[in-house]
């Protein structure tokens, strides 16, 4: 099983280990059409693995045929690291697929089918709407102690990251949310568009889970872990469940989802970016 060979440290850290190999001479194409929104089926394969194909790309293999994605192109990635992600959510299947719940092997289609057929810039431009409407930029007035928590949780972050990429944000209780600098919108322009298609394409993932670029960026250069990002995106409703109580099991469901969806947008930027560019993000610090 793929599992026995993978292995994930903390704050998907070190890359994945993997040796399961299929013969390309073996192998035969498989179209798999599915809605990953909602759509599950019986699980119809045993054996899954990865093997490398021309220009250095790996395929994932569904008991030796060749995986496509919704568009009918082969699902290919850039690395092995990728690869084997998206093998593990595979493998991890019990008899029924759930789709919704694989989301490494979303993002690469996404990637490798582009539906809408959007750009680097336009993708750009949809995550920086999220920085006027910043989670972190919103405060309320009362109660005292939300203001206070607020404060003392959402200050630290927006101070790093305004010395950290030398902006200024700000914060504030107006309805129309703190004025943000052409500047400021200038430098994370210049910023998102070091990633690549890859990487953009799980940054946005991450900015529109967390309703915030502050709280992505400060997880995607490792000042914050998943956990306690998905924590500050909530921390009104964590807020209110403190004071009235949360709904039985539904609430720690909606966090325990938005955990998983986070980290995997996480994972998939970092995957998804070259070793140089990743190091040289790494170094600015």
């Amino acid at each position: 099983m793929l599992r026995s060979f993978v292995r994930l440290h903390s704050r998907f850290g070190n890359p994945l280990l993997f040796s399961k190999v299929c013969p390309r001479s073996q192998q035969s194409h498989f179209s798999l059409k599915y809605s990953t929104a909602a759509a599950e089926r019986k699980r119809f394969y045993r054996d899954v693995s990865i093997s490398q194909c021309d220009g250095g790309l790996y395929e994932i293999n569904l008991d030796r045929r060749k995986l496509k994605t919704p568009g009918g192109k082969l699902f290919t990635v850039p690395n092995e690291a990728l690869a084997i992600g998206v093998a593990t959510e595979w493998d991890a299947q019990c008899d029924t697929l759930k789709f919704y719940t694989m989301h490494l092997t979303t993002l690469c289609n996404t990637a490798l089918d582009n539906p809408t057929q959007r750009t680097k810039d336009q993708m750009i431009n949809a995550s920086l709407k999220f920085l006027e409407t910043d989670t972190v930029c919103y405060r309320v007035d009362e109660p005292h102690g939300l203001v206070d928590l607020q404060k003392n949780e959402w200050d630290p972050v927006l101070h790093w990251i305004e010395n950290r990429y030398n902006v200024t944000i700000g914060s504030s209780s107006s309805i129309m949310g703190p004025e943000i600098p052409e500047a400021t919108k200038d430098t994370f322009r210049q910023h998102l568009k070091s990633y690549n298609f890859w990487s953009l394409t799980g940054l946005e993932f991450v900015i529109t889970q967390l309703k915030s670029i502050v709280l992505s960026l400060g997880m995607i250069d490792r000042h914050l872990s998943v956990e306690k990002a998905v924590l500050l995106s909530r921390l009104e409703e964590e807020y209110q469940i403190r004071q009235w109580g949360n709904v039985e099991w539904a609430h720690d469901y909606d966090m325990y989802e938005l955990r998983a969806r986070t980290a995997a947008g996480a994972l998939f930027v970092q995957l998804s970016s070259e070793s140089s560019t990743v190091k040289h993000k790494l170094m600015q610090d």
